[in-house]
């Protein structure tokens, strides 16, 4: 699913990023906490998040995440805008509940990203 996409299916706006698309997007990992995104998202995939602080695009960085989707509305600060601006990644903002933003994009075909650590090898989970 493309950028373009997504934005039309939650009624997004791009804050940064309106270059960037037409950028695939296969999988979705929502969290606000960052040590969950830390801990279980793959790089590329979307982070869903409710999350507008400078340490949410730090953390998107850090994981190659491809774009970042603010859920509930939040308001976003001028200084996570910037860095966003400044490290390349796609911002979109919603009204939409995180719930009902994964709902409509898991209907979509978008798929989850986790990693599952039981003891053995990991593995991602996709249903």
């Amino acid at each position: 699913m493309k950028l373009s996409e997504i934005r039309d299916l939650l009624n997004a706006r791009v804050i940064v990023g309106e270059d960037k698309l037409d950028v695939e997007i296969t999988t979705a990992f929502g969290a606000d906490l960052m040590s969950d995104v830390l801990s279980f998202a793959r790089s590329g995939c979307l982070l869903i998040t409710g999350l507008s602080n400078p340490q949410a695009v730090r953390t998107a960085y850090a994981l190659d995440i491809a774009a970042i989707l603010v859920c509930r509305g939040k308001s976003l600060t001028d200084k996570f805008i910037e860095i966003a601006r400044e490290l390349g990644i796609p911002i979109l903002w919603t009204r939409f509940i995180m719930f009902e933003s994964c709902g409509r994009l898991f209907q979509e075909g978008l798929t989850g990203c986790i990693r599952k650590t039981d003891g053995t090898e990991e593995k991602t989970i996709v249903r």
